[in-house]
């Protein structure tokens, strides 16, 4: 809350330049909070459809995992008040590479009971194809 004591200040001084940039910084620090929680997301959403690729098989908690996930993605990638999206398709393709590996560590750690090393699970699914199904969910789930 300091950022909206200082722009407070900076108005009542009619410094607008200033508060301009902070509106601008405080807008950067907004998304920036909204990626990591979309991030968090499609690390779950990955972390399941991983495993359900890998051990061929799924599970009604699995699928509501997905679900969840799935929702909460498209959910918090909305911008509510000014309308799109945080991230367009090509920004959402990124973050799913990005998060991929580390998804795909904890996917490890939970399919098969953990018997196999990120690098052997790896083997086992196609991951591109992974990626690309994720990212078609996201872009056509339509929010309840």
């Amino acid at each position: 809350m300091e950022e909206l004591e200082a722009l407070r200040k900076l108005i009542e001084e009619r410094d607008y330049s200033s508060a301009l940039a902070l509106i601008d910084e405080m807008d950067e620090m907004a998304k920036d909070d909204k990626i990591v929680k979309i991030e968090s997301f499609l690390v779950v959403l990955l972390v399941h459809i991983i495993k359900q690729q890998a051990e061929k098989r799924t599970t009604h908690s699995g699928e509501r995992s997905i679900n969840h996930a799935l929702f909460s993605v498209v959910k918090s990638n909305k911008r509510r008040s000014a309308g799109g999206y945080y991230l367009k398709p090509e920004e959402l393709k990124a973050a799913i590479d990005e998060v991929f590996s580390f998804a795909l560590k904890e996917a490890a750690e939970e399919a098969f009971g953990g018997a196999y090393s990120p690098k052997q699970l790896l083997e086992m699914i196609d991951s591109e194809h992974i990626k690309d199904e994720i990212l078609s969910k996201i872009l056509n789930y339509d929010l309840p």
